[in-house]
Protein backbone atom coordinates (compact mmCIF):
# COMPACT_ATOMS: atom_id res chain seq x y z
CA UNK A 1 0.00 0.00 0.00
CA UNK A 2 1.32 3.25 -0.86
CA UNK A 3 0.51 7.07 -0.71
CA UNK A 4 2.29 10.60 -1.27
CA UNK A 5 1.36 13.36 0.88
CA UNK A 6 3.56 16.57 1.26
CA UNK A 7 6.89 16.55 2.47
CA UNK A 8 6.27 18.36 5.50
CA UNK A 9 4.37 15.63 6.77
CA UNK A 10 6.34 12.90 5.79
CA UNK A 11 8.27 10.87 8.57
CA UNK A 12 11.19 9.04 7.32
CA UNK A 13 11.03 4.99 8.07
CA UNK A 14 13.33 3.95 11.60
CA UNK A 15 13.85 1.43 13.02
CA UNK A 16 11.22 1.30 16.28
CA UNK A 17 13.21 1.65 19.66
CA UNK A 18 11.44 -0.39 22.00
CA UNK A 19 13.46 0.84 25.09
CA UNK A 20 13.58 4.44 26.68
CA UNK A 21 10.44 5.12 25.56
CA UNK A 22 9.95 9.01 25.46
CA UNK A 23 13.25 10.16 27.92
CA UNK A 24 15.92 10.10 24.60
CA UNK A 25 15.77 12.51 22.02
CA UNK A 26 16.51 9.92 19.61
CA UNK A 27 13.87 7.46 21.17
CA UNK A 28 10.63 7.18 19.30
CA UNK A 29 7.81 9.92 20.28
CA UNK A 30 5.44 7.87 22.99
CA UNK A 31 1.96 9.58 22.72
CA UNK A 32 -0.32 8.85 25.72
CA UNK A 33 -3.88 9.56 24.55
CA UNK A 34 -6.41 9.80 27.83
CA UNK A 35 -9.30 7.50 26.74
CA UNK A 36 -9.14 3.53 25.66
CA UNK A 37 -7.46 1.33 23.45
CA UNK A 38 -6.65 2.89 19.81
CA UNK A 39 -8.84 1.73 17.11
CA UNK A 40 -10.35 2.15 13.68
CA UNK A 41 -13.54 2.75 14.95
CA UNK A 42 -16.45 3.80 12.25
CA UNK A 43 -17.84 7.22 13.20
CA UNK A 44 -21.00 7.06 11.66
CA UNK A 45 -21.19 4.17 14.50
CA UNK A 46 -19.86 5.28 17.38
CA UNK A 47 -18.22 8.43 18.65
CA UNK A 48 -14.59 8.86 18.59
CA UNK A 49 -12.69 9.41 21.86
CA UNK A 50 -9.31 10.63 22.00
CA UNK A 51 -6.98 7.40 21.17
CA UNK A 52 -9.44 6.49 18.46
CA UNK A 53 -9.28 9.79 16.78
CA UNK A 54 -5.85 10.11 16.57
CA UNK A 55 -5.49 7.08 14.84
CA UNK A 56 -7.86 7.63 12.88
CA UNK A 57 -5.98 11.05 11.59
CA UNK A 58 -2.85 9.56 10.83
CA UNK A 59 -4.29 6.34 9.47
CA UNK A 60 -7.03 6.95 7.34
CA UNK A 61 -7.26 10.72 6.55
CA UNK A 62 -10.03 12.55 4.93
CA UNK A 63 -9.92 14.76 1.71
CA UNK A 64 -8.43 17.37 3.80
CA UNK A 65 -6.27 17.62 7.08
CA UNK A 66 -5.67 20.14 9.47
CA UNK A 67 -2.09 21.32 9.98
CA UNK A 68 0.24 22.11 13.10
CA UNK A 69 -1.42 25.87 13.43
CA UNK A 70 -5.35 24.14 12.69
CA UNK A 71 -5.21 25.54 8.71
CA UNK A 72 -6.43 23.53 5.90
CA UNK A 73 -3.95 21.53 3.78
CA UNK A 74 -4.39 18.77 1.07
CA UNK A 75 -4.92 14.99 2.02
CA UNK A 76 -6.36 12.57 -0.07
CA UNK A 77 -7.50 15.72 -2.10
CA UNK A 78 -3.87 16.88 -4.05
CA UNK A 79 -6.20 20.27 -4.80
CA UNK A 80 -9.56 21.67 -4.76
CA UNK A 81 -11.27 24.63 -6.43
CA UNK A 82 -14.63 26.49 -4.95
CA UNK A 83 -16.99 27.87 -7.00
CA UNK A 84 -17.53 31.27 -7.37
CA UNK A 85 -21.04 31.44 -5.39
CA UNK A 86 -19.42 28.90 -2.86
CA UNK A 87 -21.71 26.43 -3.55
CA UNK A 88 -19.52 23.67 -5.49
CA UNK A 89 -16.15 21.98 -4.28
CA UNK A 90 -14.47 20.25 -6.74
CA UNK A 91 -11.69 17.82 -5.31
CA UNK A 92 -8.55 15.75 -7.44
CA UNK A 93 -7.68 13.28 -5.43
CA UNK A 94 -3.64 11.84 -5.29
CA UNK A 95 -2.26 8.71 -5.62
CA UNK A 96 -3.40 7.30 -2.20
CA UNK A 97 -4.28 3.65 -2.51
CA UNK A 98 -5.15 0.47 0.21
CA UNK A 99 -4.71 -2.93 0.05
CA UNK A 100 -7.66 -3.17 -2.91
CA UNK A 101 -5.67 -1.15 -5.20
CA UNK A 102 -5.63 2.63 -6.04
CA UNK A 103 -8.60 5.32 -3.66
CA UNK A 104 -11.14 6.31 -6.39
CA UNK A 105 -13.66 8.92 -6.25
CA UNK A 106 -16.39 6.73 -6.39
CA UNK A 107 -15.34 5.03 -2.92
CA UNK A 108 -14.64 8.37 -1.66
CA UNK A 109 -18.02 9.18 -2.45
CA UNK A 110 -19.77 6.27 -1.00
CA UNK A 111 -17.69 7.09 2.35
CA UNK A 112 -19.05 10.70 2.92
CA UNK A 113 -22.74 10.07 1.75
CA UNK A 114 -22.93 7.62 4.56
CA UNK A 115 -21.80 10.07 7.20
CA UNK A 116 -24.76 11.72 6.29
CA UNK A 117 -26.78 9.02 6.18
CA UNK A 118 -30.17 9.07 7.96
CA UNK A 119 -29.05 5.71 9.85
CA UNK A 120 -25.83 8.06 10.47
CA UNK A 121 -25.09 8.24 14.67
CA UNK A 122 -21.93 10.79 12.98
CA UNK A 123 -21.28 13.83 15.66
CA UNK A 124 -21.45 15.76 12.45
CA UNK A 125 -24.22 14.66 10.76
CA UNK A 126 -26.97 17.45 12.16
CA UNK A 127 -23.99 19.81 10.04
CA UNK A 128 -24.08 18.02 6.90
CA UNK A 129 -27.30 18.78 6.14
CA UNK A 130 -25.90 21.66 4.24
CA UNK A 131 -24.51 18.93 1.77
CA UNK A 132 -26.87 18.78 -1.25
CA UNK A 133 -24.92 16.39 -3.18
CA UNK A 134 -22.05 14.09 -3.43
CA UNK A 135 -20.91 13.04 -7.01
CA UNK A 136 -18.30 11.35 -8.73
CA UNK A 137 -17.36 12.77 -11.88
CA UNK A 138 -14.40 10.74 -12.50
CA UNK A 139 -11.68 8.23 -11.46
CA UNK A 140 -10.05 11.01 -9.86
CA UNK A 141 -12.39 14.00 -9.22
CA UNK A 142 -15.09 14.27 -6.94
CA UNK A 143 -17.60 17.06 -6.15
CA UNK A 144 -19.49 18.15 -3.41
CA UNK A 145 -22.76 20.86 -3.72
CA UNK A 146 -24.37 22.79 -0.74
CA UNK A 147 -27.67 24.22 -0.38
CA UNK A 148 -26.27 27.34 0.87
CA UNK A 149 -22.69 28.86 1.08
CA UNK A 150 -20.48 27.63 4.29
CA UNK A 151 -17.15 29.55 4.35
CA UNK A 152 -15.80 26.89 7.22
CA UNK A 153 -17.09 23.91 4.89
CA UNK A 154 -13.56 22.51 4.89
CA UNK A 155 -13.09 22.82 8.21
CA UNK A 156 -15.49 19.86 8.98
CA UNK A 157 -14.30 17.70 6.04
CA UNK A 158 -10.61 18.06 8.55
CA UNK A 159 -12.29 16.42 11.02
CA UNK A 160 -11.42 13.22 11.90
CA UNK A 161 -15.15 11.92 11.82
CA UNK A 162 -14.61 12.40 8.38
CA UNK A 163 -11.53 9.77 7.52
CA UNK A 164 -12.08 7.44 4.19
CA UNK A 165 -12.29 4.47 5.75
CA UNK A 166 -12.82 1.02 3.88
CA UNK A 167 -13.20 -2.31 5.22
CA UNK A 168 -11.81 -1.41 8.58
CA UNK A 169 -8.63 0.20 6.47
CA UNK A 170 -7.20 3.59 5.75
CA UNK A 171 -5.09 5.34 3.33
CA UNK A 172 -2.16 6.40 5.85
CA UNK A 173 -0.33 8.33 6.09
CA UNK A 174 1.07 5.96 8.46
CA UNK A 175 0.80 2.61 9.20
CA UNK A 176 -0.70 1.18 12.02
CA UNK A 177 0.69 -2.32 13.75
CA UNK A 178 -0.80 -3.24 17.45
CA UNK A 179 1.97 -4.45 19.64
CA UNK A 180 0.57 -7.25 22.54
CA UNK A 181 0.66 -4.52 24.68
CA UNK A 182 -2.52 -2.72 23.29
CA UNK A 183 -0.46 0.32 22.18
CA UNK A 184 0.00 1.04 18.37
CA UNK A 185 3.32 1.65 16.38
CA UNK A 186 2.74 4.07 13.55
CA UNK A 187 5.35 3.95 10.67
CA UNK A 188 5.09 6.02 7.65
CA UNK A 189 3.86 4.46 4.38
CA UNK A 190 6.34 5.71 2.08
CA UNK A 191 10.23 7.00 3.31
CA UNK A 192 11.56 8.14 0.00
CA UNK A 193 11.48 11.25 -1.89
CA UNK A 194 12.79 13.82 1.01
CA UNK A 195 14.21 16.61 0.17
CA UNK A 196 17.92 17.44 1.12
CA UNK A 197 19.52 15.70 3.99
CA UNK A 198 17.21 15.66 6.68
CA UNK A 199 17.80 12.94 9.09
CA UNK A 200 15.20 10.39 10.13
CA UNK A 201 12.62 11.66 12.17
CA UNK A 202 11.62 9.25 15.19
CA UNK A 203 8.92 6.63 14.68
CA UNK A 204 5.60 6.94 16.88
CA UNK A 205 4.15 4.90 19.57
CA UNK A 206 0.31 5.92 20.61
CA UNK A 207 -1.41 4.72 23.58
CA UNK A 208 -4.42 4.68 24.82
CA UNK A 209 -4.97 5.07 28.74
CA UNK A 210 -6.33 6.92 31.75
CA UNK A 211 -5.33 10.59 32.35
CA UNK A 212 -3.65 9.11 35.48
CA UNK A 213 -1.70 6.92 33.94
CA UNK A 214 -0.73 9.02 30.98
CA UNK A 215 0.17 12.15 33.41
CA UNK A 216 2.35 10.04 35.61
CA UNK A 217 4.16 8.52 32.58
CA UNK A 218 4.35 12.12 31.21
CA UNK A 219 6.39 12.61 34.57
CA UNK A 220 8.15 9.86 34.76
CA UNK A 221 9.82 11.14 31.22
CA UNK A 222 8.38 7.99 29.71
CA UNK A 223 6.32 9.96 27.02
CA UNK A 224 6.65 12.80 25.35
CA UNK A 225 2.91 14.05 24.48
CA UNK A 226 -0.35 14.07 26.40
CA UNK A 227 -3.17 14.36 24.29
CA UNK A 228 -7.03 14.74 25.04
CA UNK A 229 -7.07 16.36 28.53
CA UNK A 230 -10.04 18.30 29.64
CA UNK A 231 -10.96 19.74 32.66
CA UNK A 232 -11.81 17.14 34.03
CA UNK A 233 -8.65 16.20 34.09
CA UNK A 234 -6.60 19.14 34.51
CA UNK A 235 -5.79 18.67 38.28
CA UNK A 236 -4.03 15.58 37.35
CA UNK A 237 -1.56 17.59 34.49
CA UNK A 238 -0.81 20.13 37.07
CA UNK A 239 0.00 17.69 40.18
CA UNK A 240 2.67 16.12 37.53
CA UNK A 241 4.99 18.38 38.46
CA UNK A 242 5.80 19.23 34.47
CA UNK A 243 7.52 23.20 34.28
CA UNK A 244 5.01 25.12 33.34
CA UNK A 245 5.61 25.63 29.52
CA UNK A 246 4.76 21.73 29.02
CA UNK A 247 1.12 22.41 30.15
CA UNK A 248 -0.04 23.55 26.79
CA UNK A 249 -3.77 24.65 26.10
CA UNK A 250 -5.56 25.19 22.78
CA UNK A 251 -7.83 27.80 22.51
CA UNK A 252 -10.75 26.02 21.31
CA UNK A 253 -14.14 27.09 20.91
CA UNK A 254 -16.88 25.32 21.74
CA UNK A 255 -20.03 24.35 24.40
CA UNK A 256 -19.02 23.87 27.75
CA UNK A 257 -22.12 23.69 30.19
CA UNK A 258 -25.30 22.03 31.53
CA UNK A 259 -28.31 21.30 29.21
CA UNK A 260 -31.37 20.49 30.78
CA UNK A 261 -33.02 16.99 30.03
CA UNK A 262 -36.64 17.63 30.38
CA UNK A 263 -39.19 19.86 28.82
CA UNK A 264 -41.06 18.51 32.39
CA UNK A 265 -40.83 18.86 36.31
CA UNK A 266 -40.06 21.86 38.29
CA UNK A 267 -37.71 23.56 35.52
CA UNK A 268 -40.31 23.16 32.77
CA UNK A 269 -40.78 26.95 33.06
CA UNK A 270 -38.43 29.05 31.21
CA UNK A 271 -38.22 31.84 34.70
CA UNK A 272 -37.11 28.78 36.74
CA UNK A 273 -34.09 27.12 33.88
CA UNK A 274 -32.99 31.41 33.66
CA UNK A 275 -32.62 31.52 37.65
CA UNK A 276 -30.10 28.67 37.61
CA UNK A 277 -28.52 30.53 35.33
CA UNK A 278 -28.43 33.57 36.36
CA UNK A 279 -27.48 32.23 40.15
CA UNK A 280 -23.85 31.08 38.98
CA UNK A 281 -21.07 33.13 39.41
CA UNK A 282 -18.65 32.78 36.29
CA UNK A 283 -16.27 35.37 36.85
CA UNK A 284 -15.27 32.99 40.01
CA UNK A 285 -15.47 29.62 38.58
CA UNK A 286 -13.38 30.82 35.37
CA UNK A 287 -10.38 32.35 38.20
CA UNK A 288 -10.95 28.47 39.71
CA UNK A 289 -10.47 26.59 36.63
CA UNK A 290 -7.14 28.89 36.54
CA UNK A 291 -6.91 28.11 32.40
CA UNK A 292 -4.67 31.09 30.74
CA UNK A 293 -7.41 32.93 28.82
CA UNK A 294 -9.94 31.54 29.39
CA UNK A 295 -13.15 33.91 29.77
CA UNK A 296 -17.37 33.00 31.55
CA UNK A 297 -19.55 32.86 28.95
CA UNK A 298 -23.06 33.77 29.72
CA UNK A 299 -24.47 33.43 25.79
CA UNK A 300 -25.33 30.04 23.84
CA UNK A 301 -22.99 31.36 20.57
CA UNK A 302 -19.79 32.49 21.21
CA UNK A 303 -19.19 36.50 20.12
CA UNK A 304 -18.36 36.73 16.28
CA UNK A 305 -19.26 33.68 15.16
CA UNK A 306 -19.87 33.41 11.43
CA UNK A 307 -19.75 37.06 11.40
CA UNK A 308 -22.56 37.34 13.73
CA UNK A 309 -22.88 41.45 14.67
CA UNK A 310 -24.09 40.15 18.20
CA UNK A 311 -25.13 37.30 20.30
CA UNK A 312 -27.83 36.99 22.44
CA UNK A 313 -26.85 37.57 25.92
CA UNK A 314 -29.77 37.34 28.57
CA UNK A 315 -30.67 40.83 30.48
CA UNK A 316 -29.17 39.76 33.73
CA UNK A 317 -25.78 40.11 32.89
CA UNK A 318 -25.80 44.13 33.35
CA UNK A 319 -26.61 43.27 37.11
CA UNK A 320 -24.53 42.29 40.37
CA UNK A 321 -24.91 38.56 40.99
CA UNK A 322 -26.18 39.83 44.41
CA UNK A 323 -29.28 41.24 42.72
CA UNK A 324 -28.79 38.47 40.47
CA UNK A 325 -29.43 35.88 43.17
CA UNK A 326 -32.00 37.32 45.10
CA UNK A 327 -33.98 37.12 41.54
CA UNK A 328 -33.41 33.82 40.86
CA UNK A 329 -34.01 32.84 44.81
CA UNK A 330 -37.64 34.90 44.22
CA UNK A 331 -38.25 33.05 40.42
CA UNK A 332 -37.68 29.50 42.63
CA UNK A 333 -39.62 30.12 45.20
CA UNK A 334 -42.58 30.37 42.97
CA UNK A 335 -41.52 27.05 41.16
CA UNK A 336 -40.82 24.70 44.33
CA UNK A 337 -42.95 22.88 46.37
CA UNK A 338 -42.76 23.61 50.38
CA UNK A 339 -40.28 26.44 48.82
CA UNK A 340 -37.66 24.36 48.10
CA UNK A 341 -36.08 22.85 44.94
CA UNK A 342 -33.31 19.85 44.23
CA UNK A 343 -31.65 19.85 41.21
CA UNK A 344 -29.99 16.41 40.00
CA UNK A 345 -26.79 16.92 37.89
CA UNK A 346 -25.03 14.33 35.92
CA UNK A 347 -21.18 14.95 35.57
CA UNK A 348 -18.25 12.47 34.98
CA UNK A 349 -16.40 11.57 38.71
CA UNK A 350 -13.28 13.07 38.11
CA UNK A 351 -11.51 15.99 40.51
CA UNK A 352 -11.72 18.74 37.72
CA UNK A 353 -15.61 18.04 37.64
CA UNK A 354 -15.80 17.06 41.72
CA UNK A 355 -14.56 20.86 41.71
CA UNK A 356 -16.76 22.38 39.40
CA UNK A 357 -20.14 20.71 41.17
CA UNK A 358 -18.70 22.28 44.57
CA UNK A 359 -18.93 25.70 42.65
CA UNK A 360 -22.36 24.88 41.09
CA UNK A 361 -23.72 23.52 45.00
CA UNK A 362 -22.60 26.58 46.31
CA UNK A 363 -23.71 29.18 43.95
CA UNK A 364 -27.34 27.06 43.98
CA UNK A 365 -27.50 26.94 47.68
CA UNK A 366 -27.44 30.91 47.95
CA UNK A 367 -30.78 30.66 45.94
CA UNK A 368 -32.34 28.05 48.05
CA UNK A 369 -31.56 25.01 45.32
CA UNK A 370 -29.93 21.56 47.17
CA UNK A 371 -27.89 20.23 44.01
CA UNK A 372 -27.42 16.21 44.07
CA UNK A 373 -24.42 14.95 41.96
CA UNK A 374 -25.49 11.87 39.85
CA UNK A 375 -23.01 9.65 37.59
CA UNK A 376 -22.96 10.53 33.93
CA UNK A 377 -25.37 8.84 31.93
CA UNK A 378 -27.45 8.43 35.24
CA UNK A 379 -31.16 10.27 36.00
CA UNK A 380 -30.55 14.22 35.71
CA UNK A 381 -32.14 17.47 35.46
CA UNK A 382 -29.17 18.65 33.71
CA UNK A 383 -26.03 16.93 32.11
CA UNK A 384 -22.81 18.19 31.08
CA UNK A 385 -21.70 19.31 27.29
CA UNK A 386 -18.09 19.64 26.97
CA UNK A 387 -17.44 19.59 23.05
CA UNK A 388 -15.28 21.41 20.68
CA UNK A 389 -17.07 22.75 17.86
CA UNK A 390 -15.09 21.33 14.73
CA UNK A 391 -15.72 24.50 12.45
CA UNK A 392 -16.72 27.87 13.29
CA UNK A 393 -20.25 27.22 12.23
CA UNK A 394 -23.15 29.07 14.35
CA UNK A 395 -25.49 25.59 13.51
CA UNK A 396 -23.33 23.60 15.38
CA UNK A 397 -23.98 24.47 18.52
CA UNK A 398 -27.86 25.95 17.65
CA UNK A 399 -28.48 22.54 16.70
CA UNK A 400 -27.68 20.85 19.86
CA UNK A 401 -30.96 22.08 21.20
CA UNK A 402 -33.22 21.36 18.18
CA UNK A 403 -36.29 19.20 18.87
CA UNK A 404 -34.25 16.34 17.40
CA UNK A 405 -31.58 16.85 19.64
CA UNK A 406 -33.06 18.58 23.20
CA UNK A 407 -36.44 18.20 25.28
CA UNK A 408 -35.98 21.46 25.57
CA UNK A 409 -37.11 23.14 22.28
CA UNK A 410 -38.83 25.43 20.32
CA UNK A 411 -40.26 24.55 16.43
CA UNK A 412 -39.71 28.51 15.99
CA UNK A 413 -36.22 28.16 16.27
CA UNK A 414 -36.03 24.97 13.82
CA UNK A 415 -37.90 26.64 11.18
CA UNK A 416 -35.47 29.72 11.62
CA UNK A 417 -32.31 26.89 11.56
CA UNK A 418 -33.71 25.21 8.31
CA UNK A 419 -34.58 28.15 6.63
CA UNK A 420 -30.85 29.16 7.30
CA UNK A 421 -29.86 26.13 5.81
CA UNK A 422 -30.78 26.91 2.42
CA UNK A 423 -30.45 30.61 2.71
CA UNK A 424 -29.44 31.96 -0.48
CA UNK A 425 -26.22 34.04 0.52
CA UNK A 426 -24.48 34.85 4.03
CA UNK A 427 -26.15 37.77 4.72
CA UNK A 428 -29.57 36.07 4.83
CA UNK A 429 -28.11 33.10 6.48
CA UNK A 430 -26.99 35.44 9.29
CA UNK A 431 -30.07 37.01 10.09
CA UNK A 432 -31.80 33.45 10.46
CA UNK A 433 -29.38 32.24 12.45
CA UNK A 434 -29.55 35.29 14.43
CA UNK A 435 -33.41 34.98 15.15
CA UNK A 436 -33.32 31.05 16.21
CA UNK A 437 -30.12 32.05 18.87
CA UNK A 438 -32.70 34.43 20.32
CA UNK A 439 -35.35 32.34 20.38
CA UNK A 440 -33.24 30.07 22.18
CA UNK A 441 -31.88 32.58 24.57
CA UNK A 442 -35.18 33.17 25.73
CA UNK A 443 -36.09 29.26 25.93
CA UNK A 444 -33.22 28.98 28.27
CA UNK A 445 -32.40 25.13 27.44
CA UNK A 446 -28.75 25.47 28.46
CA UNK A 447 -26.46 27.04 30.90
CA UNK A 448 -23.19 28.27 29.51
CA UNK A 449 -20.46 28.77 31.80
CA UNK A 450 -16.79 29.09 29.58
CA UNK A 451 -15.48 27.58 26.78
CA UNK A 452 -14.35 24.20 26.51
CA UNK A 453 -11.03 23.24 28.25
CA UNK A 454 -8.27 21.37 26.21
CA UNK A 455 -4.56 20.53 27.37
CA UNK A 456 -1.77 18.48 26.66
CA UNK A 457 1.66 17.77 28.30
CA UNK A 458 4.55 18.84 25.27
CA UNK A 459 8.14 17.10 25.99
CA UNK A 460 10.88 20.03 24.82
CA UNK A 461 12.05 17.81 22.14
CA UNK A 462 8.68 18.55 20.45
CA UNK A 463 9.79 21.42 18.55
CA UNK A 464 6.92 21.43 16.02
CA UNK A 465 3.41 20.85 18.22
CA UNK A 466 1.34 23.93 17.92
CA UNK A 467 -2.03 25.13 19.99
CA UNK A 468 -4.58 25.58 17.91
CA UNK A 469 -8.65 26.49 17.69
CA UNK A 470 -9.58 22.63 16.78
CA UNK A 471 -6.96 21.11 19.10
CA UNK A 472 -5.62 19.11 16.70
CA UNK A 473 -2.50 18.17 16.24
CA UNK A 474 -1.12 15.98 13.21
CA UNK A 475 1.60 13.65 14.58
CA UNK A 476 3.88 14.07 11.67
CA UNK A 477 4.60 17.54 12.78
CA UNK A 478 5.37 17.00 16.29
CA UNK A 479 9.16 17.36 15.11
CA UNK A 480 9.80 20.85 13.35
CA UNK A 481 12.05 19.66 10.20
CA UNK A 482 15.12 21.96 10.23
CA UNK A 483 16.70 23.59 7.22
Amino acid sequence: MVTRFPSALRLLAAPLLLAGCGGEETGPIAIGAIGGEPRIANPNRERLDPPSAILLEASAQGLVRFDAGGEIEPALAQRWIVSDDGLRYTFRLGKASWSGGRITAEQVVARLRAAAAPASRNPLKPILGAIDEIVGMTDDVLEISLKSPRPNFLQLLAQPEMAIVLGGEGSGPYRAERRPDGAVQLAPLEADGEEGDQSPAPPLLLRGESAAAATARFAERQADLVLGGTFGDLPLARAAGAPGAQLRFDPVTGLFGLAFTAAEGPFARMESRQALAMAIDRPALAAAMAVPGLQPRESLLPPGIEGLAQVSAPAWIRDPLPARQARAAALLREAGEDGRLTVRVALPDSVGHRLLFARLRRDWAAVGVETIRVPAGAAADLRLIDEVAPAGLASWYLRHFSCESSRVCDPAADEMMEAARIAPDAASRRGLLATADRILAGLGPFIPLTAPVRWSLVAPRLTGFRANSFGRHPIGELIRQQP
